[in-house]
């Protein structure tokens, strides 16, 4: 069984950081693509960051541009999330994902987490 599995979140003030993180289960995604998502009630999941198999190729939505970054660690099988400098607009669930090819859409992805949330306050 494919487990994704994510930590990290919690309430934080505006300006601080949380670290999310993603532990992969049940198989290897050395070699995919993994991504993380957010989502607000009523709204789709958005894109916030993709990596590459060998933590090399990384890929950001402009929102996330220079306050976050993804990186990976194929031997412990996970992959962070650092969030640094944030706003009460990054507020949501934020999710892991894997199993698909580089894309902005979630649909496109097989492996999903149950999600962490992350609430800011001004």
């Amino acid at each position: 069984q494919v487990l994704l599995v994510e930590s990290g979140g919690g309430l934080v003030q505006a300006g601080g950081s949380l670290r999310l993180s993603c532990a992969a289960s049940g198989r290897s995604f050395s070699r995919d693509i993994m991504a993380w998502f957010r989502q607000l009630p009523g709204k789709e999941r958005e894109l916030v960051a993709q990596i590459g198999g060998s933590g090399a190729t990384t890929y950001y939505s402009d929102f996330a541009k220079g306050r976050f970054t993804n990186s990976r660690d194929n031997i412990k099988s996970s992959v962070y999330l650092q969030m640094n400098s944030l706003k009460p607009v990054d507020a949501a669930v934020y999710y892991c994902a894997a199993g698909g090819p580089a894309s902005r859409h979630a649909y496109v992805l097989d492996y999903w987490g149950e999600g962490t949330p992350v609430a800011v306050s001004n």
